[in-house]
């Protein structure tokens, strides 16, 4: 019998309110991963309420100390990473080089916002009266609430988590009820190298009613949400009737552009990569492959070879390129695209089907699938598929391209392939996305930049580097007068 999987509240490991339980299994195998706590609101309460309870000591560690505390995490990371990214891919199905990389964004987030204890910079500046300083600095909003995501299941929370923790705010998080077992190990990692009880707090559950009472509590101050855009929508309504911060980062539909002069060999590398990379399970995976007209037929048949080449199967095997979805109601929703695709005169040119025989058949594998003859007018030019789905669309030249690229609801991430430095440059202007790749696929970032998206892709807010910081802090602007008169501001200056 597996060891039950707790929540962590108040420092402690603890079972759920109601007694429930629900599985995580395989998506590979479908053996059960781990057996968990069912959490409902209560429970959601009783974190909420140890996290508003060590917000005051947590807030006024000196913030260098909290910083030694996420270089301790930093250091465990490194040490349990097999272990963590082992979990990782049985419980979400990513390769295991990928899952190993997921853990080792966490192990930057934490060495980067380790160092943020010591420079948290603020600002002096002059006064306009004499005989006073102004200044500001960063405030932390109290508690936040973090909900997030299966396919990065321990990069995503250290995202939110680090930058979090280190300008003062304690935690309660809600991750996906897919990967329950590998946010447990996360948080106990956070445990064993001395967070304060209370800090952070991890709350499991199946419910979507989980989710909702976290935005909807009174004392979470801020909710950052990684998610699904109709989601995402859901708790923007929420969290604003309730008065509440909200950072959202949601939804994709990126693109590759791939001129005549470009390295076709390499813009086949990273097409490769961006586009069947955790089964296109990525917000910013390439779904999109706009190619110049002169050399669409030569890069098609180029990625056509490549792609016949691609192993699929269980992300534990050596050799293995491509896991499987998550689970069988992503599995449906890709081959609903897959139809949708050729019901609207799109040529779907290999894949396009679930693999269901020999050592597919208890797993959620889908074949990678490329579709041609795409007009940007298409649903599967538009929407998110969230699988290891391409479709090809010809564009005549640059200017087309970036139009194209532009013209869909999201912006988070766009690559372009070219060796003209001029056209380059353009890109770099002209192209509305928050994150641009020159020659480079669409998958990559680094931590000490700012990640998000565009238009409906988020709201405004960003995630990782200096950006992450204003997400999770107020500014308090604090102003000395040592006249010893009264000095009106604007009033007193003659």
């Amino acid at each position: 019998m597996k060891t039950l999987v707790m929540n962590f509240i108040g420092g402690k490991w603890v079972g759920a309110h109601a007694g429930r339980t629900f599985d995580s299994r395989d998506p590979a195998t479908g053996e059960v991963v781990g057996r968990c706590v069912d959490s409902g609101p209560e429970d959601i309460d009783k974190a909420v309420k140890a996290a508003t309870e060590a917000f005051e000591s947590w807030r006024r560690m000196p913030a260098p100390r909290r910083g030694e505390i996420l270089f301790h995490v930093a250091e465990r990371l490194v040490r349990d990473k097999e272990t963590l990214a082992r979990t990782v891919t049985r419980e979400m199905g990513k390769v295991l080089a990928e899952a190993k990389g997921d853990v080792q964004e966490a192990i930057d987030m934490a060495y980067y916002m380790a160092a943020e204890g010591r420079r948290q910079f603020g600002l002096v500046v002059p006064s306009e009266l004499p005989d006073k300083s102004a200044l500001c600095v960063r405030e932390p909003v109290g508690v936040v609430g973090l909900i997030t995501p299966w396919n990065f299941p321990i990069a995503i929370p250290s995202w939110k988590s680090f930058p979090a923790l280190i300008l003062g705010n304690t935690v309660v998080m809600k991750p996906s009820p897919e990967t329950p077992v590998t946010a447990a190990l996360f948080v106990k990692v956070l445990e064993e190298c001395g967070m304060p009880p209370g800090v952070v707090n991890l709350v499991l559950g199946s419910s979507p009613a989980l989710g909702e009472a976290l935005v909807r509590h009174a004392n979470v101050a801020l909710i950052s949400f990684t998610g699904s855009t109709a989601t995402g929508d859901k708790v923007a309504v929420e969290a604003a009737a309730h008065h509440k911060r909200v950072a959202l980062e949601m939804g994709g539909k990126n693109a590759i552009l791939v001129m005549e002069d470009a390295d076709l060999d390499l813009a086949v590398d990273g097409i490769t990569w961006s586009a069947f990379g955790t089964t296109g399970q990525r917000c910013t995976a390439c779904s999109r492959l706009l190619v110049h007209r002169e050399v669409k037929e030569r890069l098609t048949r180029m990625l056509l070879n490549r792609m016949a080449k691609l192993t699929v199967g269980n992300g534990l095997k050596p050799g293995v390129e491509i896991g499987p979805l998550v689970n069988q109601a992503q599995m449906e929703r890709v081959q609903q695209y897959v139809q949708v695709g050729m019901q609207e005169g799109a040529r779907l040119v290999t894949g396009g089907k679930a693999l269901t025989d020999g050592e597919y058949a208890r797993g959620h594998f889908f074949a990678p699938t490329l579709f041609d003859q795409v007009k940007p007018t298409m649903r599967i030019a538009k929407e998110e598929i969230f699988g290891p789905v391409l479709g090809v669309i010809e564009v005549k030249d640059l200017e087309e391209a970036i139009t194209v690229n532009n013209s869909v609801e999201y912006g988070l991430s766009t690559s372009v392939y070219t060796r003209d430095i001029n056209r380059a440059q353009r890109a770099m202007r002209d192209i509305r996305t928050a994150i641009v790749y020159l020659n480079a696929g669409t998958i990559g970032s680094e931590v000490h930049l700012p990640f998000g998206g565009m238009r409906r892709t988020g709201n405004g807010h960003r995630e990782a580097g200096q950006a992450a910081l204003d997400t999770f802090s107020e500014w308090k602007a604090i102003y000395v007068d040592y006249s010893g008169r009264l000095q009106r501001a604007q009033i007193d200056k003659d």
